[in-house]
């Protein structure tokens, strides 16, 4: 318990505060409020004066009860390693205090919870009380290291790919940020979505954060989605008759009439059957939910074992403390820590966020024509742009039954890429299609 006292005393002493970042010392290391109080107040001192250490005097006047220990002779890496081991001690007890071990292994049964969930839980362990001792990757040392890691993406152990029900998109890769953006009311949560539930289909664990949208809105979109690709009805859309899925706005008033009523609870208690993987959500309107900082948000993926993540929208999480004294410095912030979050969880995050408006053409027909937002109009901030893995764009008709999205920035190519897409939400119809003029014969579009 006094480990993490002499780490920051040592921290004080050597005028030393990266060593909190090299050997991964975060306040969730630290055993007492008033260590906690403590590496704040270094944190917050360094931030503001390049990365100095406050004066034991300092700090003993900031934060009531620090004791100042002169002489700390033990290294870092010594000290560090018995403030993980305390740290790692204590997630092993909450997991049995809360509850949490007994009722996975009940749920889950033997083989999946042990071939599954305890090692992702292990491995969590391992990363928040992994001390670094040496700085980066040596090419001509760490080999046998990349041939591990190699052999293990081959095996699909740790390196995941999701593929995406758009051809433009491609996949998504664990470990990377994706912006998906559009004007207001032009489908960007529809396909995010999408997307979402298709990765939880081929096995991913899904995590929304509806934080605009209610619990109810968010399951009668899955629950109309899910149901549109198993086809449970037939009827026209867009003067093409039509396979497709339970009518949103049956399901949104609860006015289904008697012969699909009792299907449609019947699908919807069956729902497992259709998604291998799972979808946690936590919406706008859930008790408790008023906390929305990227700590939470990864407290959240470490507890759900999240392997894909939705944010909708970004601009309404809860942005870090604006250092930079600047204007957007807050999302600017909170954008390049969600960027670190999807690599140190190797989780696939998607940020929702809007498009400027901008002046629309409209046809010799009177409709409106379909346009991929420009990379310059995201709006609220630019810094998802830069820190996305790929930034994709979407617009989509109602009225027109059409949609298209697309890449405007990618990593590994594909900008200017696009896939039209049949665009009937309501009943859960949202289907790639061919764009020659043959495929499109048949529509009214």
């Amino acid at each position: 318990m006094q480990y993490a006292k002499l780490f920051l005393n040592r921290v004080i002493n050597e005028n030393d505060t990266a060593a909190l970042r090299r050997h991964n010392i975060t306040v969730d290391d630290m055993p007492t409020k008033i260590d906690a109080d403590t590496l704040r107040f270094i944190e917050g001192y360094a931030e503001e004066n390049n990365g100095e250490a406050p004066s034991y005097a300092a700090v003993a006047s900031s934060v009531e009860g620090f004791e100042y220990l002169p002489e700390v002779s033990d290294s870092f890496t010594y000290l560090a390693k018995q403030v993980k081991d305390y740290t790692a001690k204590k997630m092993v007890d909450e997991w049995f205090r809360s509850g949490e071990f007994e009722r996975s292994i009940n749920e889950m049964g033997g083989q999946e919870f042990v071939n599954n969930w305890l090692p992702k839980k292990i491995e969590s362990i391992i990363m928040r009380t992994n001390v670094r001792e040496k700085i980066g990757t040596d090419i001509k040392t760490d080999a046998e290291m990349f041939l591990r890691e190699y052999d293990r993406r081959k095996a699909g152990e740790s390196f995941k790919v999701w593929k995406s029900k758009f051809d433009a998109i491609g996949e998504y890769i664990s470990g990377n940020l994706y912006t998906i953006y559009g004007k207001s009311g032009r489908g960007k949560s529809v396909i995010a979505l999408e997307d979402a539930i298709h990765a939880a289909k081929q096995g991913a664990n899904v995590l929304i954060w509806a934080l605009e949208m209610g619990i109810y809105e968010v399951l009668v979109r899955a629950y109309t989605s899910i149901s549109g690709d198993i086809k449970v009805d037939n009827t026209l859309v867009q003067g093409v008759n039509m396979d497709v899925g339970f009518d949103s706005r049956s399901m949104r008033f609860g006015d289904f009439d008697e012969k699909y009523e009792q299907a449609f609870r019947d699908f919807v208690i069956n729902i497992g059957d259709y998604v291998e993987g799972n979808i946690v959500i936590r919406a706008v309107d859930e008790d408790g939910f008023d906390s929305r900082t990227l700590k939470d948000l990864r407290a959240d993926i470490e507890r759900t074992n999240a392997d894909y993540v939705v944010i909708d929208p970004f601009y309404y999480m809860d942005y870090e403390a604006n250092t930079s004294r600047k204007t957007g410095g807050d999302a600017e912030e909170t954008s390049k820590k969600l960027r670190r979050l999807a690599g140190s969880t190797s989780a696939t995050i998607i940020a929702i966020t809007q498009a400027d408006e901008t002046k629309e053409e409209v046809s010799d027909e009177g409709s409106r024509e379909l346009a991929m937002p420009e990379r310059a109009d995201v709006k609220k901030t630019k810094q998802l742009l830069e820190d996305a893995y790929q930034l994709i764009g979407v617009d989509t008709d109602y009225k027109q039954g059409r949609g298209i999205v697309g890449v405007n920035k990618g990593r590994d190519g594909g900008e200017g890429d696009l896939t039209e897409f049949i665009y009937a939400p309501q009943y859960g119809v949202i289907e790639p299609i061919d764009t020659g003029e043959d495929a499109l014969a048949e529509f009214n579009f």
